[in-house]
């Protein structure tokens, strides 16, 4: 936390100075002519930083506030190249500016990422839960679970699920936000057969998580009820859930639609859809996924 506070110092430090003397922070970022679109530019990222250092002192979503902190310090270095480009450069005054930049970002993510790991303020975690009723018998829908390379066939966001064999590890790799990859190693912490399968990533894992399945008979004889529960830590925090959101990857819709092709898969042995849906019929190549293998 205190790397934090003193980032959080550095903002209001900062801030005061680019709205109290744009010209001459301007200048001594290496940009020679800065007229009043350049001193207006430098005066908005004032009122940015004093906010960011506001938010960090106050000591709620600490994580948040930094992470944000990380996004201005991208903006500041795509404005300080593009100002220098446009108005002409001190070279050393350019180059001084450019390094000090890139080394107060390396600060504000080793910070950010620390917080985001630690769950600071219990703003990390996340949790989702569904639930659906395939017609099938709990035996049979277990027996797909439990073999997990099988759940990338229906759950969108997992490029690939490879198990280590009797020792109840896997390896996974899953879709992040903006085209991005996550990878962990998961084992199964509980597996009660035709009843629960209850997993966790171990450590080094790019996203925490851990996750479970049970499945129970529904009413009426109508098949197994399957309820999937999952808590994890995404990259960033809050702020890597906004982005997910933002990107159309809500966690709880996202598990829902998976759970809704999950059973299409177990019925019929493949993912499909109306024709006159955008994706056609069948949406197994799109998704990238292979056949349903039959259940034994």
């Amino acid at each position: 936390m205190d790397l934090a506070k003193g980032l959080g110092v550095l903002s209001l430090a900062l801030g005061s100075a680019e709205l109290a003397a744009p010209g001459a922070v301007a200048r001594l970022a290496g940009i020679r002519e800065n007229g009043p679109a350049v001193r207006t530019v430098t005066a908005m990222y004032g009122a940015r930083e004093l906010a960011h250092g506001a938010g960090i002192l106050s000591g709620r979503r600490t994580a948040v506030w930094v992470w944000s902190r990380v996004a201005g310090d991208v903006l500041d270095l795509a404005t300080v190249v593009a100002g220098a480009r446009r108005t002409g450069a001190s070279p050393v005054r350019l180059g001084t500016a450019l390094a000090a930049l890139a080394g107060v970002t390396v600060a504000d993510v080793v910070t950010a990422r620390g917080l985001s790991r630690r769950g600071h303020d219990g703003a990390g975690e996340f949790r989702a839960t569904a639930a659906i009723t395939v017609n099938r018998s709990r035996a049979e829908v277990y027996r797909h679970w439990r073999d997990l390379e099988h759940l990338p066939e229906f759950m969108a966001h997992l490029c690939s699920v490879r198990s280590s064999g009797s020792s109840g590890r896997s390896h996974w790799e899953a879709k992040g936000p903006a085209g991005s990859t996550v990878r962990w190693d998961a084992e199964i912490v509980e597996d009660r057969e035709d009843e629960e399968i209850s997993w966790r990533s171990v450590e080094g894992a790019d996203v925490e998580n851990t996750g479970s399945v049970r499945f129970r008979d529904a009413a009426g004889g109508r098949g197994t009820e399957v309820v999937v529960e999952l808590s994890y830590r995404p990259p960033g925090g809050r702020a890597g859930a906004a982005v997910a959101k933002l990107l159309g990857e809500e966690p709880n819709q996202q598990l829902r639609d998976d759970l809704r092709r999950c059973k299409q898969v177990v019925e019929i042995g493949e993912v499909v859809r109306s024709e006159g849906s955008p994706a056609g019929q069948s949406t197994r190549q799109q998704l990238g996924q292979r056949p349903a293998r039959p259940v034994a």
